[in-house]
């Protein structure tokens, strides 16, 4: 049964960065486009970046030229490197995988930006 688990999440001030790190297990990374959500107090879940199984990269507006989501397959793992940090980024950030009809999700890590 494949499994996702997120880490590096934590409390930065504003204007700071933060790497995050999704490593999966028991599934065939390779094949797999990886994705990074957030979801905010009393707001519904959003796709912040997406990173295809051949490396393509697509980001939402508001972290365009902020974030950069890159993979590591001899790793498996998929890495969401969060510059320029504001207090709107406060939010759990969730790793999922796609293939096919299969899908993941990992359990979150929580990312707070102070002002």
């Amino acid at each position: 049964q494949g499994q996702l688990v997120e880490s590096g999440g934590g409390l930065v001030q504003s204007g700071g960065s933060l790497r995050l790190s999704c490593v999966a297990s028991g599934i065939l990374f390779r094949y797999y486009a990886m994705n990074w959500y957030r979801q905010a107090p009393g707001k519904q879940r959003e796709l912040v970046a997406g990173i295809t199984s051949a490396g393509s990269t697509n980001y939402t507006d508001s972290v365009k030229g902020r974030f950069t989501i890159s993979r590591d397959s001899t790793k498996a793992t998929v890495y969401l490197q969060m510059d320029s940090l504001k207090p709107e980024d406060t939010a759990v950030y969730y790793c999922s995988a796609t293939w096919l009809s299969l899908s993941y999700w990992g359990q979150g890590t929580q990312v707070t930006v102070s002002s």
